[in-house]
């Protein structure tokens, strides 16, 4: 059973940070890249980052909006792929998930989110 199980997700002020966490299982994680997505209320869901595995490894994307205040990384504990949200601004409020990534996007089923609450 593929299990995608975001955390870290808060109350901070704008220009403040938060770290998120994905821990993945119930596939082989060295097959996929793996991703950051979130939707805001009233809103499609949306990537946020990407870091590649197998033998493209490490090769990283971040959506315009978020480039040089997030980053993203794998954990230290395995199949975790963590991301660090610095700057934030109200309009990163959102819920943030974690999943694989396939040719068509998503690859699974959506796990639980983690909400995300910048005020101002």
């Amino acid at each position: 059973e593929v299990q995608l199980q975001a955390s870290g997700g808060g109350l901070v002020q704008a220009g403040g940070s938060l770290r998120l966490s994905c821990a993945l299982s119930g596939f082989t994680f060295e097959n996929y890249a793996i991703g950051w997505f979130r939707q805001a209320p009233g809103k499609e869901r949306e990537g946020v980052s990407s870091i590649s595995s197998g033998s493209s490894a490490g090769r990283i994307w971040y959506a315009t909006s978020v480039k040089g205040r997030f980053a993203i990384s794998r954990g230290n504990v395995q199949n975790t792929v963590n991301l660090q949200m610095d700057n934030l601004k109200p309009e990163d409020t959102a819920t943030y998930y974690c999943n694989a990534v396939g040719v068509a996007g998503a690859r699974f089923s959506w796990g639980h989110g983690t909400l995300v609450t910048v005020s101002s």
